[in-house]
C-alpha cells in the first residue's frame, strides 16, 4: 500500500474517532438537561418565536409563555391559548369564541408542548457543535439530524446555557428552507400554581357564548 493511502486511511480513521467523540458529548450534554428537567415540579417558560423563510420572503415574530406540570400544560401563543389536563387537549381562541377539544392522540407525532423539552431523547443523532458567548453566557450547541429520512426537519440547533443545563434556543431548519428560532427569555421553576391552571371549565366558556368543537 503506497504511503498516500496508508495516510488517507489513517486520516478517515481519526476522523470517524472524533466524530464518535463529539456525539458521545453531545449524547452526554442532552442527558444532563434531560435529568435537570426531570427534577423539576413544574417550569414555567416565556420565549420568543421567529419564523423566517427568504425564498417566500415571510418572516413572523412573536412571544408566548407555557407552564409544564409532568405531561401537563399550559400555553399562550398567538393570541390563543392551549392547555392538556391529561386527557383532552383544550384550544381556546378568544378572537373567534371558539373552543376545540382534542384527545392527546390528535397531536399527529407533532412536538406537543409537554415535550417542548425533552423531544430529543428520541428519533435524533446527536453531534457537537459550537460554543457560543451570549451577553455573559457560555451556550454550548448540539445539531440534532432526524433520524427519518422522510423528515420535512432537515436538522435542529439546540442551545444549552452551559452553567445551568437549561434549553436557552432552538433554531429548526426545514427542507423547504424555513428557520424556525425559539429564544428562552425566562426560565422559572417550581413556583406556586393555581390549583385550577390545568382544569377546563367549560361552563364558564358555554355561559359566554364560546362555540365548542369535539374532535
Amino acid at each position: 500500500m503506497k504511503i498516500r493511502n496508508v495516510l488517507i486511511l489513517l486520516l478517515c480513521c481519526s476522523l470517524g474517532v472524533l466524530h464518535s467523540q463529539d456525539a458521545t458529548k453531545a449524547k452526554n450534554l442532552l442527558d444532563e438537561v434531560y435529568e435537570k428537567v426531570q427534577g423539576y415540579d413544574n417550569i414555567v417558560v416565556d420565549f420568543k418565536f421567529d419564523l423566517y423563510n427568504s425564498e417566500a420572503d415571510v418572516r413572523q415574530e412573536t412571544r408566548g409563555n407555557v407552564t409544564l406540570n409532568g405531561e401537563k400544560y399550559y400555553l399562550n401563543y398567538m393570541g390563543a391559548e392551549q392547555l392538556y389536563d391529561g386527557q383532552k387537549v383544550y384550544t381556546i381562541v378568544p378572537e373567534n369564541e371558539e373552543i376545540t377539544i382534542e384527545d392527546k392522540s390528535s397531536e399527529n407525532g407533532t412536538v406537543s408542548p409537554s415535550k417542548m423539552l425533552t423531544f430529543y431523547r428520541e428519533g435524533h443523532s446527536f453531534d457537537w457543535d459550537i460554543l457560543q458567548d451570549v451577553q455573559g453566557r457560555k451556550i454550548q450547541f448540539v445539531k440534532l439530524t432526524p433520524i427519518d429520512t422522510n423528515s420535512e426537519v432537515a436538522s435542529i440547533l439546540l442551545g444549552i446555557d452551559v452553567e445551568t443545563r437549561h434549553i436557552y434556543k432552538l433554531i429548526e431548519t426545514g427542507k423547504n428552507g424555513t428557520r424556525t428560532t425559539i429564544t428562552v427569555n425566562s426560565f422559572k421553576t417550581d413556583q406556586p400554581l393555581p390549583k385550577t391552571l390545568f382544569t377546563f371549565d367549560e361552563k364558564k366558556y358555554t355561559d359566554e357564548g364560546y362555540y365548542i368543537i369535539r374532535n
